[in-house]
């Protein structure tokens, strides 16, 4: 209980505020949306640890609050569903997820969110609206590695909500160098729903559709820009040839 997890945060704080924030957007994706998940069945069969889940991303935090939400469900009761919020009292600790910096201080509820497994990164294109360009800092990595020692890791390889944009090839630098299972997980319908930079329900009883796929057959030994491609076609998107 008063352990630390591997990003430093307090295993009794982190439970506190899996209650406190899955409490508060529970109702968001099982009352007022029609929340349908596939493939969740694949779950149970993972390993504890060295899981990477790469997903397409629609908004902010939606996205990962579903599935963080269906992943504690389904450590208690596996299926393709959320159940009772009861899970929310004995929460997996070990979940992280990668996300900008920049975003996860962008306010009050961001800066919540962080402190139940957040990895922050600094993007090294973007920062405040603005192009940049800076190195990759291999602390990030290295803490992105131990996470994955300790759990499963979700990360949005494209590092924005806009549909199509190329993936980052961090995403393959640190595939090939922890050579984790990488899962797929293709969502849709959270933009309409929730907006971008949303977490209350803007739209009411719009569906939202949260599918896990099959691990992927990864070479580790292929180039990166190989490894990115699979990634891209994958999470669904490659950007469709006209």
């Amino acid at each position: 209980m008063f352990r630390k997890d591997v990003l430093g945060n307090l295993n009794l704080t982190k439970r506190l505020l899996f209650l406190l924030t899955g409490g508060l957007t529970y109702p968001n994706l099982v009352v007022f949306s029609k929340l349908h998940i596939e493939g969740a069945e694949i779950l149970a069969e993972l390993p504890r640890n060295n899981v990477l889940f790469v997903s397409n991303h629609q908004t902010y935090f939606a996205d990962m609050i579903a599935i963080m939400h269906t992943m504690l469900s389904n450590a208690h009761r596996p299926g393709n569903f959320i159940g009772s919020p009861l899970y929310l009292l004995n929460p997996r600790l070990d979940i992280y997820y990668i996300a900008a910096e920049e975003t996860m201080r962008s306010g009050f509820w961001p800066r919540l969110l962080a402190c139940v497994g957040s990895i922050s990164v600094k993007r090294t294109w973007r920062e405040a609206g603005q192009d940049v360009a800076r190195q990759v800092k291999l602390q990030d990595y290295s803490i992105i590695g131990q996470a994955l020692q300790d759990g499963w890791v979700v990360t949005f390889p494209q590092g924005t909500t806009t549909p199509y944009a190329p993936g980052r090839r961090g995403t393959s630098f640190f595939i090939k160098q922890y050579r984790p299972i990488v899962v797929p997980i293709v969502l849709d319908g959270f933009r309409e729903a929730f907006g971008k930079k949303g977490i209350r329900v803007r739209k009411r009883g719009m569906p939202l559709n949260l599918r896990f796929k099959s691990p992927m057959q990864i070479d580790y030994e292929n180039s990166h820009d190989v490894i990115l491609d699979q990634i891209m076609t994958a999470i669904e998107q490659k950007r469709p040839v006209e």
